[in-house]
């Protein structure tokens, strides 16, 4: 599986960025795909995952209600809309891949063996 961040940049807090994640290789079923962030000095942390199907999105506290992730089956690309961003979401974003994952799972990146090279993410006060 190869996967494909991008979409990443400069925003002034309150700006939008969407980024998007690029998928080959594989035939997704029940699958999810996640993103997931590392700030500088920081743990890498679960931002959102959604299921291939499109049956089910999950999120992090911090991110709810700001973050939409959704998925294109044709482009075989997962996006991450980020909204009234602030400057605690910089980070590099990662996006991956869990073939196995279920619900209580999807938040662990022990549960993803695949994983994107990274896009960042800087957001200015």
């Amino acid at each position: 599986v190869q996967l494909q961040a991008s979409g990443g940049g400069l925003v002034q807090a309150g700006g939008s960025l969407r980024l998007s994640c690029a998928a080959s290789g594989r035939t997704f079923s029940n699958d999810a795909v996640g993103w997931f962030r590392q700030a500088p000095g920081k743990e890498r942390e679960f931002v959102a995952a959604i299921r291939w199907s499109g049956s089910s999105r999950y999120y992090a506290d911090s991110v709810k209600g700001r973050f939409t992730i959704s998925r294109d089956v044709a482009k075989n690309t997962v996006y991450l809309q980020m909204n009234s961003l602030k400057p605690e979401d910089t980070a590099v974003y990662y996006c991956a891949v869990s073939p196995r994952a279920i619900a209580t799972s999807v938040v662990r990146e022990g549960s993803y063996p695949y994983w994107g090279q990274g896009t960042l993410v800087t957001v200015s006060s």
